[in-house]
């Protein structure tokens, strides 16, 4: 499969993550966000990601320059005509979502395989809102995108063999892992990390142990890079959130029915790493502010 261009939609951690991943391998992006204010902010993260790999000597100031420079940025989805391949990585409903795929579906030329980034939704059904199932599939991308080598590659019920295989190649020019899996709610790595995150949440509230001494025991005793409560944080809480409620409405297990806490902190604007507060606090550069985080 011969890919230039991809398209990417969604302005979010993920879709930006992706975008940032993508443009440093040498390939050109169109990023597509509903709004002017999404896609700013969408540039100035990546910006920020990208000085941060500055500092610590991943890149030079002219590598970001082209970096930047593969990123196109756009809110009407007709720009992505040109794109060989296309991921969507938006919060959305499932009609939300059907909506996109049968949109993208008559924008897209019939050979572009469409897929998407949700862990939680039926690419089956995403798929049935097209005219080509065969070509739809799951790529889910494990947060932080640039840093995490493993990609979920899922098969909905009509992916084609082809498409798979063709999905797989592509993963591997980006030096990422794929690993395939089936339709399930949640996956491999959504299914496992959000009960962990939410008994995180449960050991807070009952007071067992500060946001801080639960992710330093988890970081040093299990060799995490981020402890589960900062996972959640960079996730997104309010991304946590829908997460959960999307596992526990699927399984009926209480495991995944949401902590209080979430709620509270997702209700209070407090989303995490983007907004500067969540478990615990971040700069404007979204680096950890040492404070100990939020008590129980």
């Amino acid at each position: 499969m011969i890919v230039h261009t991809w398209g990417i939609l969604g302005t979010g951690p993920n879709g930006r993550g992706i975008a940032e991943l993508v443009a440093s391998k040498g390939f050109d992006v169109i990023m597509w966000g509903r709004e002017d204010a999404e896609l700013d902010q969408a540039r100035h993260h990546i910006d920020l990601a990208l000085e941060n790999a500055i500092e610590h000597w991943s890149i030079t100031e002219a590598e970001k320059r082209v970096i930047l420079g593969r990123i196109q940025f756009t809110t009407d989805l007709t720009k992505l005509a040109p794109a060989d391949f296309a991921v969507e990585a938006c919060i959305l409903s499932i009609n939300e979502h059907k909506e996109l795929f049968r949109t993208l579906d008559q924008i897209c030329r019939p050979d572009v395989i469409l897929a998407s980034n949700t862990s939680t939704l039926s690419i089956t059904e995403i798929a049935a809102a097209t005219g080509r199932a065969g070509q739809v599939i799951g790529c889910h991308f494990v947060t932080p995108m640039p840093k995490t080598r493993v990609v979920e590659i899922v098969r909905g019920l009509k992916t084609a063999d082809a498409t798979v295989a063709r999905v797989s190649e592509l993963m591997g020019l980006l030096d990422r892992v794929g690993v395939e899996v089936y339709e399930s709610t949640g996956y491999v790595t959504t299914r496992l990390i959000i009960p962990l995150i939410n008994e995180a949440c449960a050991v807070l509230m009952e007071g067992v142990a500060t946001a801080e001494a639960i992710d330093t025991a988890m970081r040093l005793g299990f060799e995490m890079a981020r402890g589960p409560l900062e996972t959640a944080d960079r996730i997104g809480l309010d991304t946590v959130l829908v997460m959960c409620e999307r596992l526990w409405r699927e399984y009926g297990d209480m495991k995944y029915r949401p902590a209080p806490i979430l709620r509270k902190l997702v209700r209070a604007g407090n989303l995490g790493a983007d907004t500067g507060e969540g478990f615990f606090k971040y700069d404007a550069d979204g680096d950890r502010v040492k404070t100990g985080g939020v008590p129980g």
